[in-house]
């Protein structure tokens, strides 16, 4: 599917997000910055990726964490998935968080993030005076044990 974007000015040079292997289901999206960004533990910082993206209708933008970065380096999108949706035409930000034990270096062109474009269904609520039962009923947190 094609998918419309921007590249701003200082995004020149970066190279568009983009599937790292034949099956990946997300495309890794860039750092655009001018300067290094250092983030401290148990901080957080926005990110921008110098792209706009007119997200088709019917469908969000996902930014989702790089597994190897929450692992490597504790490093992950606090929001995520972060939902880019149709009718934004802002620059895409990613709001990185460091629950890592030392401070981490974003740098410019860093791969900090996964775009997935996943379709989304639109619900119309239907209120009922109570749900039909099921053998799980109202268990929630837990209720299978905690081992």
């Amino acid at each position: 599917m094609d998918v419309i974007v921007e590249v701003l000015g200082k995004a020149d040079g970066l190279p568009l997000p983009q599937y790292e292997t034949l099956q990946s289901a997300g495309l890794d999206a860039r750092a655009d910055i001018s300067e290094d960004i250092i983030i401290e533990p148990l901080k957080r910082r926005l990110i921008p990726t110098g792209l706009k993206v007119a997200v088709p209708p019917g469908y969000t933008l996902d930014v989702d964490s790089r597994s190897g970065l929450a692992l490597k380096n504790g490093v992950f999108v606090l929001n995520a998935p972060g939902i880019v949706d149709a009718d934004y035409r802002g620059e895409i930000g990613v709001i990185l968080m460091n629950l890592g034990e030392e401070s981490f270096t974003v740098k410019r062109g860093d791969r900090i993030c996964q775009l997935l474009l996943r379709k989304v269904e639109r619900l119309q609520w239907k209120t009922v005076d109570a749900l039909s039962a099921t053998g799980r009923g109202e268990g929630g947190f837990g209720h299978t044990g905690l081992k």
